[in-house]
């Protein structure tokens, strides 16, 4: 039994869906089509069965353009958005249809860490009151000196001077916020970490110093992350494995070394050619043309088909399924299914 639980994933997605309804009052769902008045309901495809695991220990992150549903599935884990279909297990325990005390228990072991920190901490209470909040609602036995002992040494473990806590956020750089918003995730000891964009309102020479404290935390605390991300560079420096998404789907997942040495999707293969590499032999950026689709209305075959150089018949009208690759990644893509992808 107890191999069992060590094996077992930290976090589980199963076929997760979620869609928004553009059309919510009665009036709104009246059209006319071909003379008649009809009545339909439009909605946004934000993720489209998403099946991933979290293992104990590592740092999945989740790439891919704008508006793919990157930060649609963090907070559908976090418990902000409720799925529309699907499930989500933490530690074993399905967690997405548990009661609002069941979530709030939860939080002890989940922490997000949000995209904007001059938005995610409030501006009316000090650092000390930030901090101090979360430490008293899931520790009620302690003290009031052990709870600020407490914010004291997670203040100085991500680089923020104790004697600043009577400060406002507003008397800090973009940088010490989310070091703050960092501290403030850590201060009731989790065990997983949810990351939606940390680093990307920072400055450049900030973002390192962010990510290398997240880091540090992680292997000093052995914390799991799910990292979302647009920005490649960061994935390699982080990630123990990346998921690409596309168009709410997932098109690519693998270990981080396998994904930046033999990307197989196309669309995968596009991102790593916009990255910047200080290599003679970098390939040429792959510019991609076709249509964005929608969310609205899905193709009904593979989601990447008007922008793929490589589609034929078969993607405009069947969905491509993950398939288990010899080097142990996941690839959804006919053309890598029936080896016609060019080298």
């Amino acid at each position: 039994m107890t191999e069992l639980k060590n094996t077992q994933p930290l976090l589980e997605l199963r076929s997760l869906e979620k869609h928004f309804d553009l059309d919510r009052g009665f009036l709104e769902t009246i059209k006319f089509r071909g003379g008649k008045i009809v009545r339909e309901s439009r909605q946004v495809h934000a993720v489209n069965d998403i099946t991933l695991n979290v293992d104990r220990g590592e740092a999945l992150c989740v790439v891919g353009e704008s508006g793919c549903g990157k930060s649609t599935v963090a907070r559908l884990i976090a418990g902000l958005l409720t799925p529309s279909s699907g499930e989500i297990h933490y530690d074993g325990v399905r967690i997405d249809n548990g009661s609002r005390s069941d979530i709030m228990s939860l939080r002890k072991k989940m922490q997000m860490i949000f995209q904007n920190p001059y938005a995610s901490l409030n501006p009316r209470m000090t650092i000390q009151q930030a901090l101090e909040e979360p430490v008293r609602y899931h520790n009620k036995s302690f003290s009031k000196g052990e709870v600020q002992d407490k914010v004291a040494d997670v203040m100085r473990s991500v680089g923020v001077d104790p004697s600043w806590a009577k400060r406002y956020p507003h008397e800090f750089s973009g940088g010490q916020r989310q070091r703050i918003a960092i501290a403030r995730a850590l201060t009731v000891d989790p065990e997983f970490i949810i990351a939606d964009e940390p680093i990307s309102a920072l400055d450049v020479s900030i973002q390192a110093q962010v990510l290398n404290l997240m880091l540090e935390a992680k292997n000093q605390r052995g914390l799991t992350y799910l990292f979302i991300t647009h920005d490649l560079s960061v994935v390699q420096h982080f990630g123990t494995r990346v998921a690409v998404l596309y168009l709410g789907s997932v098109c690519e997942l693998a270990e981080t070394a396998t994904l930046f040495e033999n990307p197989k999707h196309p669309y995968t293969r596009a991102l790593l050619s916009a990255v910047p590499q200080l290599k003679d032999d970098h390939p040429n950026h792959i510019r991609l043309k076709g249509e964005i689709p929608t969310p609205i209305n899905l193709p009904q075959g593979c989601p990447f088909e008007s922008r793929c150089a490589f589609a034929n018949d078969r993607c405009k009208v069947e969905q491509p399924k993950p398939l288990l690759q010899t080097d142990g990644s996941i690839v959804a893509c006919h053309a890598v299914e029936e080896d016609r992808l060019e080298s």
